[in-house]
């Protein structure tokens, strides 16, 4: 079965950058990939997804800010985070839009001054 290992994250202050990478173990070029995260005491949550023809979706709060991507050929996603503020802080993970695939560990992003 596919393994997802996620990277990247980091402590950054308010308005800085991160890139996240997911690299997956076995081919993903035809699943919907998104990103998800959990913050301290909520619910894991969707915040954007890649469709397998790179078409991309957000919710409003990253709109503008993130930007997520897609290297088929390295089994990877990438999340692009920039003007970060302290309600980004959170675990961060990928999986398919489905959520077929085993959790990975996730990578915690921080974002405080």
């Amino acid at each position: 079965q596919v393994q997802l290992v996620e990277s990247g994250g980091g402590l950054v202050q308010p308005g800085g950058s991160l890139r996240l990478s997911c690299t997956a173990s076995g081919s993903i070029f035809n699943f919907y990939m998104a990103w998800y995260r959990q913050a301290p005491g909520k619910s894991r949550e969707p915040i954007a997804h890649i469709t397998s023809g790179g078409d991309t979706r957000y919710i409003n709060s990253v709109k503008g800010r993130f930007a997520v991507s897609r290297d088929n050929a390295k089994n990877t996603v990438f999340l692009q985070m920039n003007s970060l503020n302290p309600e980004d802080t959170a675990v961060y993970y990928c999986n398919t839009l489905s959520q077929t695939l085993p959790w990975g560990q996730g990578t915690q992003v921080t974002v405080a001054s």
